[in-house]
This record gives C-alpha cells, sequence and structure tokens, in this order.
C-alpha cells in the first residue's frame, strides 16, 4: 500500500469543485492539500467555512488564488481541474499544471476526446505530458460516460454493430452558473436565437468528442458530422440553485446530432437538458440503442443526475491516472471507471 495519502488539489471551486471535495472528505487515503478559485468572497477563506463542513483533517485549507504557488508548495500528485467546457480555455492551465509535473484530470468537456476538435492542441498536451512524466485526462458524466464510453462496453458483447440512437434527457439543475449562461437559461427566445444566429450559444459541448471516441474504440473513422441546437421555453416559472427562468424564457436547450461513420453506419445523438424538468412532467434518462447482432436497448431512468456524475467520475478515476503511462489520455484508454469504497491507496500500483 502507498503509505502517503493521495494530494489533491481543487482548481475551480464552484458546484462541481466543492462536490469534489466533499466527496473526497468521505474517502479514505486522500489529503486535499489546496483549493484555487478567483471568487474574491472565497479566497482567503477555510476550505470548511465555504463547504460548511467541521474540519476533520490534521490541517486546515485556505482557498488561494494562486496556483503557482499551491503547486510549488504542496506538491500534490494531482489536480482536479473544474474551471472550462472547450480545450483552448482548459489549455494554458493544463499546461501549468503540467510543467508542475502534476497529473490533471479535467471537466472540460471537450477535454474528453480533444483531437476531435483540437488536435494541435491534443498533441502539444501529450508530447508534454510525457516530457513531465505525468498524465492528463479530461473526463465528466457526458462526455465521458453516458453517451460514448457505455455504448463503447455495450458493444463488447457484439458480434456485428449497425447504427446507434443515444438518448440523454437532464435536469440542469444541479450545475453552476457557467454551464446555465452555456445552455442560455434564462435568456430571452429572442436573445437566445440572437447569441445562436452569431455562434455565441455552447449549449451541449461533447457531442462531436462523443462519437469521435466511439469511432475510434471501433476502429472507424468519421466521414460527416453534424449538430443542431434549439430552446426550450418553459411555460412557468423555474427556479434551480444557479439559474432561473421565468414563463416564456429560456430553460435549456435541445440538441441533436448525425454522424456518418465511414462504413457507412450511423450514430444518432439526442439530448434535451433544461432546469427542473419535472416541474413539466419530463422525465429524464439515458438510453442506449445499437443495432446489431445482438441488438442492445439499454435504459436508465431517471438519468444519472449530471452533478453527482461528473463529480464522482471525476474522482473515481484518480488512480486510474496515477497508474497510468504518461501522456493524454481518454476514457477508452484506461480501465474502466469504479467506485472507491475502500483506502485509494489500495488501488494505486505504480509508486
Amino acid at each position: 500500500m502507498k503509505k502517503e495519502k493521495v494530494k489533491i488539489v481543487i482548481w475551480g471551486f464552484g458546484a462541481m469543485g466543492s462536490g469534489m471535495a466533499k466527496m473526497i472528505l468521505k474517502k479514505q487515503g486522500f489529503d486535499i492539500v489546496g483549493i484555487c478559485d478567483l471568487y474574491d468572497k472565497i479566497v482567503g477563506k477555510s476550505m470548511f467555512e465555504v463547504l460548511n463542513l467541521e474540519n476533520n483533517q490534521d490541517h486546515d485549507v485556505i482557498i488561494s488564488n494562486d496556483i503557482d504557488d499551491i503547486l510549488t508548495n504542496q506538491k500534490p500528485d494531482l489536480v482536479l481541474l473544474a474551471t472550462d467546457s472547450f480545450t483552448k480555455g482548459a489549455y494554458p492551465k493544463i499546461k501549468k499544471i503540467i510543467e508542475h509535473g502534476v497529473n490533471v484530470i479535467s471537466t472540460a468537456e471537450e477535454m474528453s476526446y480533444p483531437l476531435a476538435n483540437q488536435p494541435e492542441l491534443a498533441k502539444e498536451m501529450d508530447e508534454l505530458a510525457k516530457k513531465n512524466k505525468v498524465t492528463v485526462l479530461g473526463t465528466g458524466v457526458n462526455p465521458g460516460m453516458m453517451m460514448d464510453l457505455l455504448a463503447v462496453c455495450m458493444s463488447g458483447v457484439m458480434e456485428e454493430v449497425d447504427d446507434m440512437e443515444i438518448s440523454r434527457i437532464n435536469s440542469l439543475s444541479p450545475f453552476g452558473k457557467t454551464v446555465m449562461e452555456e445552455q442560455g437559461v434564462g435568456l430571452s427566445v429572442e436573445e437566445f436565437n440572437d447569441k445562436l444566429n452569431k455562434g455565441q450559444m455552447a449549449g451541449h459541448v461533447g457531442f462531436k468528442e462523443s462519437v469521435y471516441m466511439i469511432a475510434h474504440a471501433l476502429g472507424l473513422e468519421i466521414d460527416h458530422f453534424e449538430q443542431s441546437m434549439k430552446a426550450i421555453v418553459t411555460d412557468i416559472n423555474r427556479k434551480s440553485p444557479y439559474g432561473f427562468a421565468k414563463k416564456g424564457d429560456v430553460c435549456g436547450v435541445e440538441m441533436s446530432a448525425k454522424a456518418i461513420l465511414n462504413n457507412g453506419k450511423v450514430i444518432h445523438m439526442y439530448h434535451p437538458q433544461q432546469i427542473e424538468p419535472e416541474m413539466v412532467g419530463v422525465s429524464t434518462g439515458d438510453y442506449i440503442k445499437i443495432k446489431g447482432k445482438p441488438a442492445i436497448n439499454l435504459a436508465n431512468s431517471p438519468e444519472v443526475e449530471g452533478g453527482i456524475g461528473t463529480i464522482s467520475i471525476c474522482v473515481n478515476m484518480i488512480p486510474q491516472v496515477l497508474n497510468a503511462h504518461p501522456g493524454l489520455k481518454t476514457m477508452i484508454d484506461l480501465p474502466v471507471p469504479r467506485a472507491i469504497m475502500g483506502d485509494v491507496r489500495k488501488l494505486i500500483i505504480k509508486e
């Protein structure tokens, strides 16, 4: 067993980062040694005060806005980076972490398969990570699991794989302000459509990453990819912890995508997401249908909740990242995710 606890730094202490801290504090063998965030109302405060938890560790953790100081003085084993959705935004932070010789798990959706949209940055990160002997992974509940890795895993029991239909109907309510902005929650329909026409609406980030991951895993390539987005408009007032949409405004987005593989088969993706869907009778769920031999029809309802799902998969992948060979990895490169129920140090085989 690795004697020293696994030292973790969390960069970004919003809904996801703070949730990771709460999860880690319940686990054995971890030691949170640093928190970095730029929000002036929490900088300088104890992590435990912000989390409203009793400090049961043998030391306090004061939230800082100086990541270089944290990385230099604390020398963590791994940084959980919960700050961005896009590879371009995450890259400077990841580069800094790598150059400090520290492993990193990023929640940035594009980082789940950065070759899809940013092949040059992906190559740079891979080379830099190998040079500094660390591992980089991007993951989350989606992309990272429910609409890609899970489909790949199910294909493992198939002799022939035909067309796929993958759907995720989910709630945005657990997510923070950044996600609310990306999904247009609270905008008027006119504001939403104006931003959409100007290319300023992110919507769900990750369809392209998901289909490229699936294609790669099957030994195929993507010949054509297209996606669309439209507003979901609420007919009642809706309020979540980090978002609000009044009657007649946008409460989320409906996304769909189509990818044609180089063998002619098609992957269809459908992903409507909104705050408080239950208020209007919308049932959430995750669904994977794969035509072929044998056919797959996998259904899970309600959905794997996005907040706890993202938090959990990032924390649960820590041992796999620490055990991995250096470089930029995706979820199809590493052992299957699994919950950490015992001391995390028992799962780490790489000293």
